[in-house]
């Protein structure tokens, strides 16, 4: 007989975005899709950052360049991106979190939270997607969410809309593009470490809540990321669309 072969998750010869790119999660997916091969654009709004994470990989043989771009700006993202070529690979990491009680949520942080991790979540995606329908080309198409995206959260309620607005958004994105061969999914991380997580992970009593849901006694790095991200990009992962792949240690499962 002959045997069947596993898809390549090799990414040679495509490119990539990877929103918000400078550190953290978005960062480790950058070096992840680089590390198969991919050509990588970083793209974020602190440019020194993008830089020197440029010549880092760029050193170690990787292909990156940079894209210093706010992507709340929605007509500029629109117009930068008309002037490169298309992108096979988007990863989206940007994201902001507006912690406190519900009953103590200011406008300002509802509208500044919903701008990054939805509006703009949801306008790059757009972009990216309608060059490719337009050029006939596949694609995978990754936003990073959370694990709040399918539970709530103390403290959270703005973020946790936020994420599952994506989660929903995901759905029907892939529904209306699965037939250009775009694949639209999700990462749903539970608490990694990084900076945006730092101020939590300092609180005796949220430090405590998170210990006692990980199921696998221990939090997250961006490592734990890595894979997910380099695996729902490839030919491994070429009839998953519109799902969420959480990486959580279990916390959503009880």
């Amino acid at each position: 007989m002959t045997l069947p072969r596993t898809p390549s998750f090799r990414l040679d010869d495509r490119r990539a975005l990877v929103a918000g790119a400078s550190s953290g999660i978005g960062a480790a997916a950058a070096v992840a899709l680089a590390e198969q091969g991919a050509h990588v654009t970083l793209c974020a709004r602190r440019e020194t950052e993008l830089a020197a994470l440029a010549a880092e990989m760029t050193a170690n043989g990787m292909q990156a360049d940079i894209l210093p771009l706010d992507i709340t700006d929605v007509d500029a993202t629109e117009a930068a991106l008309a002037h490169l070529p298309a992108f096979d690979i988007l990863v989206n990491s940007a994201g902001m979190a507006r912690h406190s009680p519900a009953t103590e949520t200011t406008p300002h942080d509802f509208d500044a939270a919903t701008a990054l991790n939805f509006r703009a979540a949801y306008f790059l995606t757009r972009t990216v997607a309608a060059r490719l329908i337009a050029e006939g080309r596949p694609g995978s198409l990754i936003n990073i969410t959370s694990q709040m995206a399918h539970v709530g959260g103390i403290d959270r309620a703005v973020y946790s809309a936020t994420k599952h607005a994506v989660e929903g958004m995901t759905k029907s994105m892939a529904i209306e593009w699965g037939p250009h061969g775009i694949r639209v999914n999700t990462i749903a991380p539970t608490f990694i470490r990084t900076a945006l997580t730092a101020a939590t992970f300092a609180n005796p009593e949220r430090a405590a809540w998170i210990a006692s849901k990980i199921k696998l006694n221990r939090v997250g790095e961006v490592e734990d990321i890595m894979g997910a991200v380099a695996f729902l990009a490839s030919d491994a992962a070429a009839l998953i669309t519109g799902t969420s792949l959480i990486v959580d240690g279990g916390w959503t499962a009880d």
